[in-house]
């Protein structure tokens, strides 16, 4: 682009200006232009879904009640529609609470996936299992007041843990309520770190949180018997990158001012500045305005050209993790199918082996039968023999019985006759 009597200066704080530029993500902010509806859709904040229990929160023309400083015993959540795309980002919400003497409740500021269905109207002490980071402000230990800042990767059930306060990665005390003022807490994530301000002053930093892209941002609240009313009046999103998301929807925002400025081209629909004629720019202030708007518009340009590029990389990306599990399923379903036939020959040889011992047995059972039913038979014949050849003949028993009754009747005939013979005795 030709510049026609810009001085170099000039030239120079615009580049200067463009490179710290921060912008706005208007699809997760709200209140930044001082109204929280839209004529087009009064009582809704577009780009944002409210829910609670026993009803919704109260929304006004310039501030959201979470939860109402009485009854008691209520929730309140706000969840934006579409998530964070962006690696390096700050986010501003500006809050106030309000309550009796002692009044209770905390207010949570969360960045997680799937929120508004894993988180919903659930404080850091009731949400279970989430995955991203919640940011508490409430009493904790006595103190009149403290931020403190947790995180989870979906594994941790925060409602069921013995000890939640201990699982807090960064805290820092500030006195919240009653200050007759909104309060802004300040979250920002750099390329290097993760830091929490409240009211312009540090809060806590680490360099060993990185959020990734895809999280959804909301805010909810809990109040107990006597509840503090939570008013959240703003909720402003920027990021110095552009990667991805929506274009059309990122505006420059200068640091000293967080008002919403039009664009001067609508990239989604592919329009672009007209040339124009150098005779009619006749001041550096024309010029100026001229170069800008057009540098600008070379952003956009930009930006949308690299969303494009994006989405189709990551297009990419999901095809190749798809191809890669469709073919890791496809070996894990051969290497099952061989580790099935190796088992099926396995088996087969299994088989030939114990046939083949059951027919040695049955073999070498045959061969011990036969010989024990031999060697049974010659000792039963050799035992007949023996016995035969050792039992005396009928002859000697007759011998032996005729002779016997020839004896005794011998012995009787003499006994008889010595008895006839003897003298007798007469008294």
């Amino acid at each position: 682009m030709r510049v026609l009597g810009l001085p170099v200066a000039l030239a120079a704080l615009l580049a200067a200006n463009l490179g710290h530029a921060q912008w706005l993500i208007n699809e997760l902010s709200f209140g930044h232009s001082g109204r929280l509806s839209t004529n087009d859709n009064p009582g809704r904040i577009p780009g944002f879904a409210l829910s609670g229990q026993p009803r919704k929160p109260e929304l006004l023309s310039n501030k959201v009640i979470l939860t109402p400083v009485a009854p008691g015993n209520h929730r309140g959540a706000i969840w934006a529609e579409k998530p964070l795309m962006r690696s390096t980002w700050v986010a501003d919400v500006d809050f106030r609470a309000n309550g009796p003497e002692r009044g209770g409740g905390n207010m949570n500021i969360w960045l997680a996936r799937h929120g508004s269905h894993d988180v919903g109207t659930n404080s850091i002490y009731t949400v279970g299992k989430f995955d991203g980071l919640g940011l508490v402000i409430g009493f904790h230990g006595g103190s009149a007041g403290m931020i403190r800042g947790f995180l989870n990767d979906g594994t941790v059930d925060f409602m069921h843990h013995h000890n939640v306060d201990k699982l807090a990665f960064g805290q820092c005390q500030y006195s919240y309520r009653n200050l007759g003022r909104p309060s802004q807490i300040k979250l920002v994530q750099t390329s290097s770190s993760f830091k929490v301000e409240i009211d312009g002053k540090p809060c806590f930093e680490t360099d060993k949180v990185n959020l990734p892209p895809g999280y959804d941002f909301g805010v909810t609240a809990t109040t107990p018997d006597r509840p503090d009313s939570f008013e959240v009046f703003k909720m402003v999103v920027m990021s110095d990158s552009t990667v991805s998301g929506d274009a059309s929807q990122h505006r420059q925002l200068p640091k000293d001012e967080q008002k919403h400025q039009k664009p001067h081209d609508d990239v989604s629909s592919g329009n672009v500045m007209s040339d124009e004629p150098a005779d009619r720019f006749t001041t550096s202030l024309a010029q100026f305005q001229d170069l800008h708007n057009r540098l600008q518009s070379a952003m956009h340009q930009i930006s949308a050209v690299h969303q494009s590029v994006t989405q189709h990389h990551q297009q990419d990306e999901t095809r190749h993790s798809e191809m890669k599990q469709v073919l890791d399923a496809l070996r894990g379903q051969m290497a099952r199918a061989q580790q099935t036939d190796d088992l099926l020959n396995r088996i087969k040889d299994l088989e030939k082996e114990v046939r083949s011992m059951r027919n040695d047995i049955n073999k070498k059972f045959s061969a011990h039968h036969e010989s024990f039913q031999g060697y049974l038979s010659d000792h039963h014949a050799t035992l007949s023999r023996a016995v035969a050849s050792s039992a005396p003949g009928h002859g000697k028993l007759i011998f032996v019985f005729v002779g016997t009754q020839a004896v005794l009747v011998a012995a009787y005939v003499v006994y008889k006759r010595r008895r006839a013979n003897s003298p007798k005795k007469f008294l």
